[in-house]
């Protein structure tokens, strides 16, 4: 099996449709039961059974999985090195991001990028998924968690102290919570993984047990919508909710822990000219606000 073969072994492997392996690796549908059918035959076995629900890998077809994922992280860790040796400032860089990250941070890094590099093409991926750099399906994560691979180079970016919001609009026609009264008489937008994991939910150490949940929100720029739209009450981190032009409740109570933002690369990428030209804009976007 050579690697071109892996690959597509690979993606149909994780895929499990002939369209989807297809789509992931912009080649047509075609060609991949071509090639599987002829791996199979090369190496005088079945590696796949057939089923209604798509392809699932056979006991042979597992220790060929094995071997090939080996081939992969091989080929991955050539290329890895290949690219930390180049010193050109041209080319694709791939930046996986949040949709709030990107637009009140990376889109201005990009842009005094393109003015100093025109060269440098950014692929900004903005959403809750999270890409493997490992694998370079992206090149710099920017998150609110730190990774524990020992091949990634991790650095923070920024520690901001989070604290409780409301739109104008909302204080003056609700008022503003009491303390110890537990949010009653008052609406709530909550971040959605928050609500659905933590038994007994806080906002800025306060019960939300007598208010009212409204809205969950799947990201951290949609909770910074609702509180701006008037929706509810909701927490912040204090530097976002300010620069929202925002009004912060109780100022002297703050969440218990802080909100972090890291940015991630892998070790072996980190002297290519390219991608440090955008780390460098990256950081340079987080270094006015308060940490």
């Amino acid at each position: 099996m050579d690697w071109s073969d892996a690959r597509i072994f690979l993606a149909l492997c994780r895929c499990s449709t002939l369209r989807a392996a297809a789509r992931s690796l912009g080649i047509d549908q075609a060609t991949v039961g071509r090639r599987v059918v002829a791996l199979e035959k090369s190496l005088n076995a079945t590696l796949f059974l057939r089923t209604s629900g798509g392809y699932a890998l056979t006991a042979i077809g597992e220790v060929a999985f094995s071997n090939a994922e080996k081939m992969e992280h091989a080929a991955l860790e050539l290329e890895r090195q290949v690219q930390g040796l180049d010193e050109r400032l041209t080319g694709v860089v791939r930046v996986s991001t949040t949709d709030s990250f990107a637009i009140d941070f990376l889109i201005p890094a990009i842009a005094r990028l393109h003015d100093k590099h025109p060269d440098i093409l950014v692929q900004l991926d903005a959403s809750t998924r999270m890409l493997n750099l490992s694998k370079r399906e992206v090149d710099i994560a920017v998150r609110n968690a730190r990774p524990d691979n020992p091949d990634l180079i991790a650095r923070c970016l920024a520690r901001w102290p989070v604290g409780l919001f409301a739109s104008k609009a909302y204080v003056k026609a609700r008022g503003k919570p009491e303390l110890g009264q537990h949010f009653q008489g008052h609406d709530l937008v909550l971040f959605q993984p928050h609500f659905e994991c933590v038994k007994d939910l806080t906002l800025v150490g306060e019960s939300v047990c007598n208010g009212r949940v409204v809205s969950t929100l799947s990201s951290s720029l949609l909770v910074r919508q609702s509180i701006a739209a008037g929706i509810g009450l909701g927490e912040l981190p204090i530097y976002i909710g300010k620069r929202d032009g925002l009004i912060q409740l109780w100022p002297e109570r703050t969440g218990a822990v802080l909100y972090e933002v890291w940015m991630v690369i892998h070790a072996d990428l980190r002297h290519t000219v390219k991608i440090r030209a955008v780390i460098d804009e990256i950081v340079e976007a987080f270094a006015g606000p308060e940490m």
